[in-house]
């Protein structure tokens, strides 16, 4: 099936303009897509539109790739019920950088032929002067068609600035741009872009008589009616350092079934056969989750790396498998912390494990943590064999050391089958 036809079955299309498909069949296409450098990272509401940039990759054609240095100066207004706070330009460069390390993951980035291109809109605003833009932009769009775009109409009675306003122009003279420069004919985007979009389409009419084409995807939300995307805890990021591997790789395990079927199409380049195979296990065996099992795999490697997915997997058992002690040895600092998050936590002095032979286990779960609720209670969990130190059973004569600690920091103390306890160590 050619592009648009792939996109459509995942339901990965929510507006395209006449004639778009044809352009495709055509001949060999050049699209790019657009992201402002709002934060350090983009997010996995980012990622279903780099999806079909991927795909029009996968398709043969040529995808070019655009952070917004001057974009993200200036504010996109669409979707906002305010307006967005400035940035610095030192902010603004990092945040450009940090984005590019992101996309350099998904894309290949370079110079040579089959490599995709990426682009800052910084570089050709730069130079141009206000006026300039005035005459040659500003002459060529209606304001009449600038005030009926849903960005700007939701707006105006809580108020929008001159700056954010003018948004549309200067992502309209972008296209313009990258249709003269690079020969992009196509711009991809989120649903809530298409008026900007749109108008960098009229603006490439008017100006040179050229034909350009649009294609939007829609903004994905859950079945909840809830953003994609969001946790308790905020944005689910595309970087490691502000969404770990593993708590990525759990975002995507814990998809509602419901979810999981659209995720599955637009966040995988999994085939339809081999999506409707894992859609009829999960249906006979509901509970061993092949659906989101294959999902969490399929995102994890592709934005983080087959080791990443290796290590979130190994990490998982600790609390919802069975591991072994070398495993848990193996773990990082910060993946301990990650795992544990939300399970009962203590902080304990290491004086404590200075005093001679060491801190002995019933001090340990009953005065220094609340494990157990008495001497007596840590005790009859002892001699019932219910109580485990780093995945390892102890008996009411075991004493720690140093030698125990976990990345000379954690020990990590079960009680029962899943009554899991970090004691951290400072």
């Amino acid at each position: 099936m050619n592009f648009v036809e792939e996109l459509t079955w995942r339901g990965m299309i929510h507006d395209i303009t006449p004639d778009a498909e044809q352009a495709l069949i055509d001949g060999t296409c050049k699209a790019y897509l657009g992201v402002d450098p709002t934060a350090p990272s983009l997010t996995v509401g980012n990622l279903a539109s780099l999806m079909m940039l991927l795909h029009f990759q996968r398709a043969g054609h040529t995808p070019v790739v655009l952070v917004g240095g001057a974009t993200g100066m200036v504010g996109d207004p669409s979707g906002k019920d305010a307006e967005r706070p400035m940035m610095t330009e030192e902010v603004l460069r990092y945040n450009v950088e940090k984005q590019s390390e992101i996309l350099a993951r998904l894309f290949q980035l370079g110079e040579g032929e089959e490599a995709v291109e990426m682009v800052n809109n910084y570089d050709w605003f730069k130079d141009i002067s206000l006026l300039d833009f005035l005459r040659d932009i500003g002459k060529n769009v209606s304001i009449n068609v600038m005030l009926n775009k849903e960005s700007v109409k939701r707006r105006l009675e809580s108020g929008i600035s001159y700056t954010e306003f003018t948004y549309q122009l200067i992502q309209g003279y972008d296209f313009l741009h990258l249709y003269q420069e690079k020969g992009c004919n196509f711009q991809f985007g989120g649903s809530d872009q298409w008026g900007n979009m749109m108008a960098g389409k009229e603006l490439i009419r008017r100006k040179v008589g050229g034909q350009a084409h649009v294609i939007t995807c829609p903004l994905i939300t859950k079945a909840d009616g809830s953003k994609f995307g969001k946790s308790e805890s905020g944005a689910v990021w595309l970087s490691p350092a502000l969404t770990s591997p593993y708590k990525f790789f759990q975002f995507w395990l814990n998809a509602s079934d419901e979810d999981v079927k659209k995720f599955i199409r637009i966040f995988t380049f999994l085939d339809q056969e081999t999506i409707e195979a894992l859609e009829a296990e999960q249906a006979e065996n509901p509970g061993a989750r092949a659906l989101q099992k294959r999902l969490a795999e399929e995102v994890t490697v592709l934005v983080h790396g087959r080791e990443a997915y290796e290590s979130a997997v190994a990490s998982s058992r600790i609390l919802f498998g069975k591991n072994t002690q070398d495993e848990l040895a193996s773990l990082d600092a910060q993946m301990i912390e990650d795992v544990m998050e939300g399970v009962p936590r203590y902080t304990i002095s290491k004086a404590a494990l200075a005093a001679e032979g060491g801190l002995g286990i019933v001090q340990l779960l009953a005065t220094d943590t609340q494990i157990c609720s008495s001497n007596g209670d840590a005790r009859r969990s002892l001699k019932g064999n219910s109580i485990s130190v780093n995945k390892a059973k102890v008996s009411e004569d075991f004493t720690l050391t140093e030698a125990a600690l976990l990345q000379d920091k954690f020990l990590l103390v079960q009680k029962g089958k899943k009554n899991y306890n970090l004691v951290v160590f400072e």
